[in-house]
């Protein structure tokens, strides 16, 4: 073997940790498949009670739905719009970071919903996030009265 290669199977360059990439920094992403069809998951997770529970209450009701609409929660945090396509996708800013919320068709008349937020400071605010949407899915199951993972 020369100086300066890697002995075999050896990575030639070390592995980011977990959650980090290039693109979109520290991230998060949390799923869990339910026992709905996708349109009463939407109907729930789009609707105030549902967005509640994942972002916080909102001033002035409901979720803007037009692309560069802004919104507040009555915790002070703002954002704005990045994309609202009924049925199938929320993704807005909050703050520094951009989440994403989207509900997709499983087998068997199910749906797989799905949380994902990107650009977070560190590895620290990415477990704080995870703990967070972790509880926001069983607080989404509980209020809609299903089985997850069936």
């Amino acid at each position: 073997m020369t100086r300066g290669t890697p002995a075999r199977g050896t990575p030639t360059r070390s592995a980011a940790p977990v959650g980090l990439t290039r693109d979109a920094g520290w991230e998060i992403g949390v799923s869990r498949t339910l026992s709905l069809p996708p349109s009463e998951v939407w109907d729930f997770i789009a609707s105030p009670a549902g967005v509640a529970l994942w972002l916080g209450e909102l001033r002035g009701g409901a979720l803007p739905c037009e692309k560069g609409e802004s919104y507040e929660t009555r915790d002070g945090y703002r954002g704005e719009v990045r994309g609202f396509r009924p049925g199938d996708r929320i993704r807005l800013t909050c703050g520094p970071t951009t989440v994403q919320v989207a509900v997709s068709a499983a087998p068997g008349g199910r749906s797989v919903l799905r949380f994902h937020q990107e650009h977070l400071a560190d590895a620290a605010e990415r477990e704080r996030r995870r703990a967070h949407y972790k509880r926001v899915m069983a607080e989404v199951v509980q209020a809609l009265g299903v089985d997850a993972g069936a």
